[in-house]
């Protein structure tokens, strides 16, 4: 076990000797070609945060509003034949725009059910076996400029379904 460890420290340091020999042994500019990365790597971060400000604008604003509690009630009524608890209805909306908003939830969910709850046990397997669909599709696409996604959102959103019917399949199978 020491020696992955050991490894892994040394990872990071030989990948930047490499490439800094890469370079320098096949006689290029590397401090030049840094900085052309880095000029690019700007101009797709200020592509995208009108994107990203929006979007947690938005996020924002549903779940200050009480949107996002209205939902859950209403929702709550079918999901609960099912076996998702209510409360877990507003952070699967929500996880699928935002993560750190979606992280918010869950920490009022252990606070208000605990954490070996099955409520907080199914909202911890949500988190971990869901995505940030539209944070993913708008900052990605967004920064290579496609418009047509095609397939992208309903196999998303297929596979945050499929997510959701894990956490209440397993929680219910072992608790």
């Amino acid at each position: 076990m020491k020696i992955l460890s050991y490894l892994s420290n040394l990872m990071i340091p030989f990948l930047l000797f490499y490439v800094v020999g890469y370079g320098l042994l096949s006689r290029r500019d590397i401090y030049r070609d840094f900085l052309d990365g880095a000029k690019d790597g700007l101009k797709t971060v200020a592509g995208i945060v009108p994107t990203l400000i929006g979007l947690m604008t938005g996020v924002g604003i549903l779940r200050a509003s009480g949107f996002l509690d209205f939902i859950g009630d209403l929702l709550g009524k079918v999901t609960g034949h099912i076996g998702l608890p209510p409360d877990l209805v507003p952070l699967t909306v929500v996880r699928m725009f935002s993560s750190s908003a979606a992280t918010g939830l869950l920490l009022d969910i252990f606070k208000e059910f605990g954490t070996d709850s099955v409520t907080g046990l199914m909202a911890a397997i949500v988190m971990s076996s869901t995505e940030s669909v539209f944070y993913c599709m708008s900052v990605y696409y967004g920064s290579v400029k496609v418009e047509k996604t095609r397939y992208t959102l309903p196999g998303a959103i297929l596979a945050t379904t499929a997510g959701v019917g894990a956490a209440v399949w397993i929680v219910s199978s072992f608790m």
